[in-house]
């Protein structure tokens, strides 16, 4: 949890959220909203760190195809050039000269 943005409020503007939040909820449901607050703050980190996992093990798979697909393009690759290198007519040892 981030506390250091509460250090850029006053004193005097946290007693004045404090004295709104008594003359909306009165002094009895301040603890209620506040749990539910809570509750809600609780739930939505939860959301925000299922979504993170879910984005971080698509960006593996990702990376795991495309390694499987660069060492593909190797293998292909290194194939191509021992065919080449095998060719008779690309031998330089049948060339008269």
């Amino acid at each position: 949890m981030n506390y250091h943005n509460l250090l850029f409020i006053s004193m005097s503007e946290i007693l004045f959220i404090t004295f709104v939040a008594f003359l909306l909820f009165g002094t009895k449901k301040i603890p209620e909203v506040a749990r539910g607050l809570g509750k809600g703050y609780q739930e939505f980190q939860k959301a925000a760190d299922q979504i993170k996992e879910e984005i971080n093990k698509v960006a593996n798979d990702i990376k795991e195809e495309t390694n499987k697909v660069k060492d593909e393009v190797n293998k292909v690759s290194d194939d191509i050039k021992n065919n080449i290198n095998d060719d008779p007519k690309n031998n330089s040892s049948n060339k008269v000269g």
